[in-house]
């Protein structure tokens, strides 16, 4: 997953684009993606827009069906609070490690991003904001030196994504945000295990009521409509 939109391979330049028409909406919820007109939009061949589409079903961005259209998911409530239980306790031990393994570079890299943050958030496109909030979750993880944590916490983070714009979007608390971040790293860099735990749970205590209110707020404004038509691929 490359949520900042960098990407090395034209298939995931073109998932990195999907990407961001499914969190804006444009490609809500239940809606087809008709592999040939995708392809075409964007002036690609089929080969590449289907290795994005497999890229965003891994994500889980994405349904795949036999022999029709993929769907942009639609979770649950249900699933989505099962998926927010195990993202905190990862993102909690990702702190915890890093405080232990997380090298100098590791800091200033954090330090560095911390800094962008407080700079230019207020100035951002609210999804640029949030590819950013995010970048620091996932540098985080990295910072703990565990390869198979690292993965695991961008696996869910990736299925949660849609889902955690929609709070973003919703709260808008900025501030906050850049000030939950900034505790965080304040005890990274004092490699306190105890309030780094303590610092990741308090900002995402509120992450599963946030995220099914914005879901229940989206399905009631009716945004959440599949296709009517179906296609054959």
């Amino acid at each position: 997953m490359q949520p900042s939109g960098a990407a090395d391979t034209l298939a995931e330049q073109i998932a990195a684009r999907l990407r961001r028409e499914i969190l804006r909406g444009t490609l809500p919820p239940g809606a087809q993606l008709r592999e040939r007109d995708s392809a075409a939009a964007m002036g690609v061949s089929r080969t590449p827009m289907r290795e994005a589409i497999r890229i965003l079903a891994k994500d889980g961005l994405l349904v795949l069906r036999p022999a029709r259209s993929p769907l942009v998911a639609a979770p649950t409530a249900s699933e989505v609070r099962d998926q927010v239980i195990v993202l905190q306790s990862l993102e909690v031990l990702s702190a915890q490690l890093a405080c232990d393994n997380a090298t100098a570079e590791d800091l200033e890299a954090l330090h560095a991003l911390q800094g962008r943050i407080l700079r230019e958030i207020d100035d951002m496109d609210p999804l640029e904001a949030f590819e950013l909030d995010m970048a620091f979750h996932l540098r985080v993880a990295q910072a703990s030196h565990n390869a198979a944590l690292a993965q695991t916490h961008g696996e869910y983070l990736a299925r949660l994504w849609r889902a955690r714009y929609l709070q973003a979007r919703m709260d808008r608390n900025r501030a906050r945000v850049t000030r939950d971040h900034g505790t965080i790293l304040a005890a990274l860099k004092a490699r306190n295990r105890e309030a780094a735990g303590q610092a990741v749970e308090a900002h995402l205590a509120r992450m599963a009521q946030d995220i099914v209110a914005a879901l229940d707020a989206e399905a009631a404004q009716g945004r959440a409509q599949p296709d009517k038509e179906e296609d054959i691929e």
